[in-house]
This record gives structure tokens, C-alpha cells and sequence, in this order.
């Protein structure tokens, strides 16, 4: 992403700081990491979201997509273990990819597709793709098992708003309750399309 729309991310991420830490209980139980690509790397390591600074995210031509979900799924899997070995409950990871491009000439996606479904079928994280304008949807389709949904326009804020929420609705539930979210399609606040 460039000029704009990278921009607009940048400030969704302050934005989606501020909701998130605004209930105590929230900040506390959230952790925040992210994994940048083109190349791939660690912008925010694992924190809760009452440590988390958002990072100013640099703009790249690359896009070794697949690369990137596969570090994403390791890091989860890394953390987890962390959890267990120290006798932590935890929910569900969630891992949302937010791209404007498609995956470079060689990139792994096709495994990482494997590796998204493998851990979705034994619910061991949930796996969202958010294609803004450029974004390769076809790509996008397979990598995961739910429709990829499309940012309407550069309403990145709507879209961290709508993750603070639905992270405070998860928070407030006990580690495996089914939580209902809110549908990113409907209403003045709906910042998706499918």
C-alpha cells in the first residue's frame, strides 16, 4: 500500500489503540501482534493491548502474502504453547490479513492456504482476509475459509472499530463461548463488502 490508503491503515491503527484500551477488561485480556510483508517482519511482537504502541507502517512493493500467514500461524502456535506451559486460558486467535495486492511470483500461499484450513477445522484460530482496492480476491478466496471480505473505500477505521468491538464482546465470555459478531456488511458503521 501507498500514499493514501497506507495512511488512512496507519490511522485505523491509532484508532483501534484508543477503543481497545478503553475498557479496562479488554485491554487487559487482548493481545495485539503484527506481521508486515514485502519483506516479512515482525512490526509488533505479541503485547496486550494496554502495551500496544501502534507502529507507523511502511510502505513496500512486495508482497510475499503467504510467507507472512505462515509466520502469523507460527507465532500463534509459539504463543499458545506459552500460554499451556504457564497454565493461562485463552480464546481463539484471530489473524486478519489486509492486503491491496496479490502474493508475489513463488510465494508460498497455497501452502499457507493449507495451513489456514488445517487451523480452522481444529479451531485452533480464526482467519479473516480484508481485500482494499488492488487486492487479488480470487487469491484471497482460496487462502481462506471465509469469503474475503472488501474495504469499502478506505474505511479502515470502521474496520478497527468493528474488531475493538468484537474483541471486548470475546473478552467479556469465557475462553471457548460461542460469541456472535456483528455483520461488517450491515448498518451506517458497515465498512465491508463481499
Amino acid at each position: 500500500m501507498r500514499g493514501e490508503p497506507i495512511r488512512q491503515l496507519n490511522e485505523g491503527l491509532i484508532a483501534y489503540k484508543d477503543e481497545v484500551t478503553a475498557d479496562s477488561l479488554t485491554s487487559k485480556r487482548v493481545e495485539v501482534a503484527i506481521v508486515t510483508f514485502g519483506p516479512v517482519t515482525i512490526a509488533c511482537d505479541f503485547t496486550t493491548a494496554a502495551q500496544f504502541t501502534p507502529p507507523s507502517l511502511p510502505v513496500t512493493g512486495d508482497t510475499p502474502m503467504g510467507e507472512a500467514v505462515i509466520k502469523a500461524i507460527d507465532m500463534i502456535v509459539e504463543r499458545k504453547k506459552v500460554y499451556r506451559t504457564n497454565g493461562i486460558s485463552f480464546y481463539r486467535p484471530w489473524i486478519f490479513l489486509i492486503t491491496d495486492g496479490a502474493p508475489n511470483q513463488g510465494d508460498p500461499w497455497r501452502d499457507a492456504a493449507s495451513r489456514v484450513k488445517e487451523g480452522e477445522g481444529k479451531k485452533a484460530f480464526s482467519f479473516f482476509s480484508v481485500g482494499v482496492e488492488g487486492a487479488d480476491f480470487d487469491t484471497l478466496s482460496q487462502l481462506g475459509t471465509r469469503e474475503p471480505l472488501r474495504l469499502k473505500g478506505l474505511r479502515f477505521k470502521d474496520l478497527f472499530s468493528w474488531l475493538s468491538n468484537s474483541q471486548q464482546s470475546v473478552s467479556m465470555s469465557r475462553p471457548g463461548d460461542a460469541v456472535p459478531l456483528a455483520d461488517p456488511t450491515k448498518g451506517p458503521k458497515g465498512w465491508a463488502e463481499v
